[in-house]
């Protein structure tokens, strides 16, 4: 059977343009460069997050200044932690007879050689979090040993608290 010149005509073209069939990679790159841009102007914000627990009651401040992303110190009800990570019981600091505690500033100076940046002439800094509750004489210690490991830059993390005009 013949086929008709319409039908010649069809295969030809389907043979001719079955193969054209490619991604515009144009518009692809121009929704992922705006992905890109959009993700980058939203991550750029002034806001820090401290991991902090949720027994810790920081206290109230209407200071102004951000904090700056520096190693984190924090005290918990039971522990003393580096970075999140356990070093000793606070108990054993309280009953710590001296004013520089041994076992934090081992771990202090090892976080200090693990960063490149060389010390600042006011000393590397150092956010510590702690409850509003917390003895001085155990924050006495603790700043004592930071101070003693070149953590001279003491900052103490405080909730946000603006004031509200009369």
């Amino acid at each position: 059977m013949k086929e008709s010149s319409k039908a010649r005509r069809g295969k030809r073209h389907y043979r001719r343009n079955k193969n054209q069939s490619k991604l515009n990679l144009v518009s692809l790159m121009d929704i992922f460069t705006i992905l890109v841009f959009f993700l980058m102007v939203n991550s750029s914000s002034d806001v820090q997050v401290l991991n902090q627990n949720s027994t810790i009651k920081l206290p109230d401040s209407t200071a102004e200044k951000s904090p700056e992303e520096v190693l984190a110190l924090t005290v918990t009800d039971e522990d003393i932690l580096v970075n999140g990570r356990v070093i000793l019981k606070r108990a054993e600091m309280l009953a710590f007879e001296g004013s520089v505690q041994p076992a934090l500033k081992d771990e202090l100076n090892y976080q200090a050689s693990r960063t490149t940046v060389p010390a600042p002439d006011s000393g590397r800094p150092i956010t510590i979090l702690a409850d509003r509750e917390l003895p001085y004489e155990l924050l006495k210690k603790i700043m004592s040993t930071c101070v003693e490991a070149g953590y001279a830059a003491i900052s103490l993390a405080v909730n946000q608290h603006t004031e509200q005009g009369a």
